[in-house]
């Protein structure tokens, strides 16, 4: 396992993507006349718009991402193309964005892709057509959980818990069961179980809280927002007082994605105490990329006025990770 001080890319965001490049400081924010996170807007999706078109994948499939995560339909002409991009990471979050906004438009376009040679796209077409109602009602997704291949079996995994579809839930609690399964099936299990609310998984979501490992407590975290009781914000608010900044940022994060603003004060001791201090490059881009996470989803005014300068730091991961927080505080007015 990793350690305490590094966090890896797997545990930061959803599709295994993260960054690269960053800003020297954040300690003096700037914001446009009015204050308003509207004015944002055309900057955030002018970002969404070019990184959908960058020569770098990973900057492609994170900027699908935001597309699906924030419903904007307006872009998704130009995610559909990217159904034929040749990188797989790229094609399954086109496929994804297609099913999670239901595109129809794009479905002639998913459905080639259900014979795709790779069986990571095949099963992403499948949870798109499924979304779309012309699918194999997930059944495909159902059958790769147990591939001897565990990319595609932690893939399987996701999809069943964004599936929506209860029926699912014993394929996931065999996957985490099964020893043959990595920590990624089984991490992507535990969170799709919790996405379907089985409360069944509290106890091993805590024992995740728990772990001496912050990779472990940053996707126990997730799990628990995912879940979404009163029990889970209660550990959620726990774990603002983390001794590692990241987790502290990732807690704060979900809390706000359950309509919770505890977690304003750690994210805003980000810029007033100076937190990025003595950071090297690598760190100092994760906790960047988690802020502008954080923000989005606590949505405060407090912390919305540092936007701006996130919107515009080198690091194209940190400037997508803020261009979705301003859809998401948009969204949320």
């Amino acid at each position: 396992m990793k350690s305490t001080k590094a966090l890896t890319a797997y545990t930061l965001m959803t599709c295994a993507v993260l960054i690269c490049g960053c800003d020297n400081s954040l300690q003096e924010a700037y914001f446009p006349a009015g204050g308003l996170v509207t004015e944002l807007v055309p900057e955030a999706t002018q970002i969404i718009l070019e990184d959908l078109a960058d020569a770098d994948p990973r900057i492609r499939a994170n900027a699908i991402e935001v597309v699906a995560d924030t419903r904007q339909v307006r872009l998704m002409p130009k995610v559909q193309r990217l159904l034929k991009d040749d990188f797989v990471p790229v094609r399954f979050a086109a496929a994804l964005a297609v099913g999670d906004l239901a595109y129809s438009l794009a479905k002639p376009s998913v459905k080639q892709l259900l014979e795709d040679r790779n069986e990571n796209i095949r099963i992403a077409a499948d949870y798109a057509m499924s979304k779309l109602g012309t699918g194999s009602g997930f059944e495909l997704v159902r059958k790769a959980i147990a591939s001897d291949d565990q990319t595609v079996r932690a893939n399987a995994a996701f999809l069943l818990g964004k599936s929506g579809d209860t029926s699912s839930l014993k394929w996931l609690w065999w996957t985490l069961r099964d020893k043959d399964s990595d920590y990624k099936a089984k991490f992507n299990a535990v969170e799709a179980i919790a996405r379907l609310g089985d409360e069944r998984i509290d106890e091993k979501i805590l024992a995740m809280l728990i772990s001496t490992y912050a990779d472990d407590r940053v996707v126990g975290i997730k799990a628990m927002g995912a879940l979404g009781t009163e029990r889970a914000k209660s550990f959620l608010i726990t774990k603002l007082d983390d001794d590692v900044l990241e987790v502290r940022l990732t807690a704060a994060e979900q809390l706000g994605m359950l309509g919770e603003t505890t977690g304003e004060r750690e994210v805003l001791e980000v810029f007033t105490k100076n937190l990025i201090e003595g950071l090297d490059k690598e760190e100092l881009e994760r906790v960047n990329t988690l802020t502008a996470l954080a923000i989005g989803q606590v949505g405060t005014a407090n912390l919305t006025k540092f936007l701006p300068q996130l919107l515009k730091n080198e690091s194209k991961f940190v400037r997508i990770a803020a261009a979705k927080a301003v859809f998401q505080c948009t969204i949320k007015k």
